[in-house]
């Protein structure tokens, strides 16, 4: 890392920290750089022409831009996360504001298909999730579930091919072939046994906040996003400007799960992973 990339991430640190402008002689007794502070306020100047920094007045100290923050992220935020510990979860996501959403990964196995006198088709699922009585897991106890949905011969055909696929693959295949009316059944099942959020008030705020339409709110609220998206740092088009969204597969309390973490780009995220994994 040359001086110009050490010192903006040195502001942006700060900056992070304490929510505030940060001067080149604060930045340097901040962190005990050996640079002076002319040097700080000559790379200063050169990062504001490049657009990584800000400044509201002559006298002001430096802010981070939006474009220097996303670069930040995704460079520190690639990593695997192989544990959460859900109640630090829900303690720091309502502590920094951060709206939570979690899809517990299934290996639910469909184990067939029944026609019901051609009128309707039911799709019994067997259970095979490694924990289910854990805090966080929100299924039950039960072995197998069903799904009901209208009789279809072609759709009853293929339904009884895919038989042996698990409940993600199959709501991921009616989600690619089109299938609307099995994928919103399963959708259903998923957001009312497999699908939670923690802060949805921070959320409907931000949509709020940022124009969001109908449509686009549901596609979150509803869990629809989560087998859109893979793993990975989100700084465009799925959020509004200014915020990030941060994918990971994870497991929560002994529940294998996929966790978006959506909130502003000025979070502390490393203090944030830190503390969930603890």
């Amino acid at each position: 890392m040359d001086k110009k990339e050490f010192l903006l991430h040195s502001i942006i640190r700060a900056y992070i920290e304490h929510c505030e402008p940060i001067g080149s002689a604060q930045l340097k007794s901040m962190y005990n750089i050996t640079f002076s502070p002319a040097t700080i306020r000559g790379y200063f100047k050169k990062l504001g022409e490049e657009g990584y920094l800000a400044q509201e007045h002559i006298s002001s100290g430096r802010t981070p831009t939006v474009e220097a923050l996303k670069e930040y992220w995704i460079k520190k935020l690639q990593f695997d996360l192989p544990y959460v510990n859900y109640e630090r979860l829900n303690e720091l996501a309502n502590e920094m504001s951060l709206s939570i959403f979690l899809k517990q990964q299934t290996n639910d196995i469909l184990y067939r298909v029944l026609n019901i006198d051609n009128t309707y088709m039911i799709l019994e699922f067997y259970k095979t999730a490694s924990n289910i009585n854990s805090e966080y897991a929100m299924t039950t106890s039960d072995d197998s579930y069903a799904v009901t949905i209208k009789y279809n011969e072609a759709f009853y055909k293929f339904l009884n091919d895919v038989v042996g696929r698990t409940f993600d693959e199959i709501l991921d295949i009616s989600l690619q072939v089109g299938a609307s009316h099995l994928y919103t059944q399963l959708s259903d099942h998923m957001q009312n046994n497999t699908f939670s959020i923690i802060n949805t008030k921070q959320y409907l705020n931000l949509a709020v906040q940022n124009g969001l339409n109908e449509r686009e709110i549901n596609l979150f609220l509803q869990g629809d996003i989560m087998p859109r998206i893979d793993d990975g740092v989100y700084v465009e088009n799925l959020v509004p400007q200014g915020k990030i969204a941060i994918c990971h597969k994870t497991n929560i309390d002994g529940t294998d799960t996929k966790m978006l973490v959506i909130g502003d780009l000025s979070r502390d995220y490393e203090y944030f992973y830190k503390g969930i994994t603890q």
